[in-house]
């Protein structure tokens, strides 16, 4: 990646379809979106090929998110094996669309000790992987770090996963750790522990091809409950694209706000100002 791409949240709320919601994206001046499979992997043949084609000869980036039905921890081994295909018909579509990269929500602890999890989370993306190669699928893989605390998906689980597999890099929701923190990981002093940390277990790597998700978020005790535009959020977004600008950062942020297409031109707008 040669920059810091600002993407979209799937199709903008003002577009019906993908022809009309990347010409949105291409006209507003964003740089694409992240393609939501949220209930099932579903785009037909054709769809795809328009997205590849569109987003090719207009230098569009593009992530994916895998459908939210997945644990790798699930106590029903049929589950986990659900879990997996999942993840690699995601990979597989993100393959034939041209994307960088996807991600997906990895497991819940189940009440098991989170180093158990681990190891059941290790085996999957064992599983997840050595098919992608034998399919010479060299997609980046993405675990997200999670918003509650009965979720797997810490930024330093995910960081140490990471550092096992060849194609496997964070995706780090900045809101899900504000949230599952009740409010920490606020300030630029805070954010920049996150990217210190990642610099220091990953290397240069992980800057140069970054995968990100930013949002206003309403948190608890238990963590996340939902997204917010920024204006009605505490999420310090300021801050977090200043160190974003400190690290030269390139790859994908993608901004979950409920409004989309606005929000993520804000992000874009205040970076290109710094």
């Amino acid at each position: 990646m040669k920059k810091l791409n600002f993407l979209t949240p799937g199709i903008p709320s003002s577009a019906k379809g993908y022809k009309e919601g990347l010409n949105i994206i291409k006209n507003t001046g964003l740089d694409g979106l992240e393609v939501e499979f949220v209930h099932g992997v579903k785009m037909n043949d054709e769809t795809q090929k328009f997205v590849k084609d569109f987003s090719t000869e207009n230098n569009l980036t593009l992530t994916c998110h895998a459908p939210f039905y997945i644990n790798l921890n699930s106590q029903e081994p049929e589950k986990i094996d659900a879990s997996v295909e999942r993840i690699i018909e995601t990979a597989n579509v993100g393959k034939n669309i041209g994307a960088y990269s996807i991600t997906f929500h990895a497991a819940f602890y189940m009440k098991q000790n989170p180093e158990d999890v681990y190891k059941t989370v290790y085996k999957s993306m064992e599983k997840i992987c050595s098919h992608l190669e034998k399919e010479n699928n060299n997609i980046w893989i993405r675990p997200e770090t999670t918003g509650k605390g009965t979720q797997w998906g810490t930024f330093e689980e995910i960081t140490e996963l990471s550092k096992n597999f060849k194609n496997v890099l964070p995706c780090i929701d900045f809101s899900h750790i504000h949230a599952r923190y009740n409010g920490k990981y606020n300030t630029y002093d805070e954010f920049s522990k996150i990217f210190e940390y990642m610099g220091n277990q990953l290397g240069q790597n992980i800057f140069e091809n970054f995968h990100a998700h930013l949002a206003g978020i309403e948190y608890g005790a238990k963590g996340e409950k939902q997204h917010l535009i920024f204006e009605e959020s505490d999420m310090n977004y300021k801050d977090l694209l200043k160190v974003f600008k400190k690290y030269d950062v390139k790859g994908a942020l993608v901004c979950e706000s409920p409004n989309i297409e606005v929000d993520t031109k804000l992000l874009k707008d205040y970076y290109l100002s710094l």
